[in-house]
Order: C-alpha cells, then structure tokens, then sequence
C-alpha cells in the first residue's frame, strides 16, 4: 500500500480521476455502509493540501458532502418505502440487521428529545448514522425533513475528515505519509465507539459502519 501511495500521478490526473472516484465512493459508502468513507474523505484532503490549486481542499469538501448528502437521501428513500410496505423490503431490513435493540431505543430516546441535531451528530460519530436513520424511519420522518437536517450533517461530517486530512498533510511532507496517517487516525476514531461500548458492557453493536 505504501509503495502504491508513494508514486501519485501529476496533479492534472490527480484531479482528473480523483474527484469523480472520490464522489462515487463515498455516495457508494453512504448507500452501502461498507465502504471507509471517511478514510477516503480524509486520504483526498491531504492529495488535495500538497496540490498547487487553491481550490482543491473547497473541491474535495463540496463533492465528499454533496456525495454523503446525496448517499444518504437514496438509502432513507429506499427505506421509507420499505416502512410503508406491509411486508418491509430488503434495504429495510439491512438496516435492522446493523442495530441492536439496545442501541435503536437510544438513538429513538434522542431523536424525540434532540430531533434535528441529533442527525448532525450522528454522522459525526462512528456507527451512530444507521441507527439514527433508522429511528427517523420508524418515527416516520417526512423525506423533505430529513434531506434538510441531513444536509448540515454531510458538512460537518465532511469538514470534520477533511481536517483530519489536513493535519496529516501538514505534519508529513510526502503526501504518502499524509494518507496512511490520516487512515490509521481515522480507524483508530472508528474503533473507539465500539470499544467503549465493550467496556461498559453494552454489547457490541450487530453490524459495522465504518465512518
């Protein structure tokens, strides 16, 4: 890997290939919780902070947010219409499958108490988007309200990697030792929520998002 990321394509490819693939991994991550997505957020700030364009870092913001946005839209969509068929559907039911009983009462405990911010702070923290989403699902949160409150939530979850890809870029002067230090820190931030949760004894959650 580390072979791989020391040789980086000239930055006209970089941007070229960069910016269309960053977009459809993270809009793939969003829609299927599999992908590292802030890994791939912030791995593209540190590329984008050794690049010689003023506008790479606004670039790589606007599309992981628009991308997660846009992720996350489509999953809830296809959720809902699981929610209103009498026999659910297969996205539904992935959903169900990544939560806990336990965790899916706290976050419908949140939602009723925080409502909205509750949606930002979700997708800051590591695993806490699914369970969330499906609390507004269940709670039967109209898709125009959820797409709103979700926008700022994609911002801030997209601002939060891209300076974490920033602070690699700046530490490392080869822009390789920027990324595998911005994917271990973000791994490292992922696995925390679940440790902590093995500590206190709640159990660890059936299913993993990554960030």
């Amino acid at each position: 890997m580390v072979g791989a990321v020391r040789e980086l394509p000239p930055e006209s490819t970089q941007q070229a290939v960069g910016y269309p693939s960053l977009f459809l991994l993270v809009a793939f991550g969003a829609l299927v919780p599999i992908v590292p997505t802030g890994a791939i957020v912030s791995s593209a700030a540190v590329v984008a902070f050794h690049q010689s364009s003023p506008f790479s870092l606004l670039f790589v913001f606007l599309v992981s947010a628009f991308a997660a946005w846009l992720g996350d839209t489509a999953l809830y969509w296809l959720g809902q219409r699981g929610v209103r068929s009498r026999n659910g559907s297969r996205w539904l039911a992935a959903l169900r499958s990544r939560v806990t009983p336990d965790r899916l009462a706290h976050a419908q405990e949140r939602l009723d108490t925080h409502q909205v911010s509750v949606l930002v702070l979700s997708r800051l923290v590591p695993g806490g988007r699914i369970p969330v989403m499906l609390a507004c699902l269940l709670a039967q949160m109209p898709l125009r309200r959820f797409v709103r409150a979700d926008a700022a939530a994609c911002l801030a979850w997209a601002a939060t990697y891209q300076l974490i890809g920033i602070l690699g870029g700046s530490l490392f002067p080869e822009p390789w030792q920027g990324v595998v230090a911005a994917v271990g820190l973000t791994v490292l931030i992922s696995a925390v929520p679940a440790l902590w949760r093995r500590v206190r004894g709640t159990g660890a959650p059936s299913g993993h998002e990554h960030p």
